[in-house]
């Protein structure tokens, strides 16, 4: 069975029965049972190119996980029809690299993100991603003014809409070099002065452990400016089992402990034949 029938098979037999599978974390027996319930689990959709939509959606829904990262307005269709959130809108940005950093980009990036919170809103949902953009040269704090000048563009709106704006932590070293947005203390100190409970950050545990580790201390002392998490072994961004060097379990009980909320959003890209074995296996670890 190649890794396109595999994947094929495993959804389309999801859709029989809308039963949460789970995995121990002491094995690898699949179990009939209810996720815990302390986390609210996602997964990015752009780590499963070979499933479509509905199919990606038929082992979500299987699995047990409310909704999909990642997903913009064309993609909300498919999700209601299965009982789905989207639990990161995108669809405002204009790239990873030009973002709010640069005044330039900044008449764009106003009227997309004031279409996109309107759809957001009136979608019954709540998360928008954005991004800082990169340096280009640029010093850390003329980004910070440029940043708030052109997100207080829009922070009335989104208040107004109940959306939550969230930039996402890169890191710089490995994946995004020159990214601005990539380490805590700037990511916090963008939120403390844009003093909005609608700006948050998107705290991707796989990008921080690269750029400065010390993830759980930074989760319990920080949490307040987080709204959301991502997921991904280190290195190389791929299952968060035990060939990496992160300890998921200890990291969710810890996001757990802080009282939150909101969504954790797998993000690894899958090395199995069967990659819907790697996310149900990472949500068993996830779900302390």
């Amino acid at each position: 069975m190649n890794r396109r029938v595999a994947i094929k098979t495993t959804a389309i037999g999801a859709s029989a029965a809308f039963v949460p599978l789970a995995y121990s974390n002491e094995g690898n027996t699949p179990t009939k049972a209810p996720l815990n319930g302390n986390i609210r689990h996602s997964v990015c959709s752009w780590c499963y190119p070979d499933l479509s939509l509905d199919e990606l959606c038929l082992l979500v829904k299987d699995i047990g996980l409310v909704g999909i990262d990642l997903i913009g307005p064309e993609g909300w269709p498919t999700l209601k029809k299965y009982g789905l959130i989207s639990t990161m809108c995108n669809g405002a940005e204009l790239s990873l690299t030009e973002g709010f950093n640069h005044t330039e980009y900044h008449p764009q990036l106003i009227e997309n993100y004031t279409r996109q919170i309107e759809l957001v809103s009136a979608a019954g949902y709540t998360n928008l991603i954005c991004f800082s953009g990169n340096r280009n040269g640029m010093d850390d704090e003329t980004g910070l003014q440029n940043c708030v000048a052109g997100l207080k563009q829009i922070l009335p709106l989104a208040e107004e809409k109940g959306v939550v704006i969230q930039m996402e932590l890169f890191n710089s070293k490995v994946d995004h070099p020159d990214y601005m947005c990539d380490n805590t203390a700037w990511g916090i100190e963008l939120c403390k002065r844009l003093d909005s409970p609608n700006f948050k950050l998107l705290y991707d545990i796989y990008h921080m452990q690269i750029e400065e580790g010390d993830i759980i201390r930074t989760i319990r002392e920080n949490h307040r400016y987080f709204g959301h998490y991502h997921t991904a072994g280190v290195p190389g961004r791929h299952e968060i089992e035990e060939n990496q060097e992160l300890f998921y379990p200890a990291i969710m009980k810890a996001i757990v402990e802080t009282g939150y909320e909101g969504y954790v959003a797998q993000e690894f890209i899958p090395t199995r034949e069967d990659p819907t074995e790697s996310l149900r296996k990472a949500i068993a670890l996830c779900d302390v």
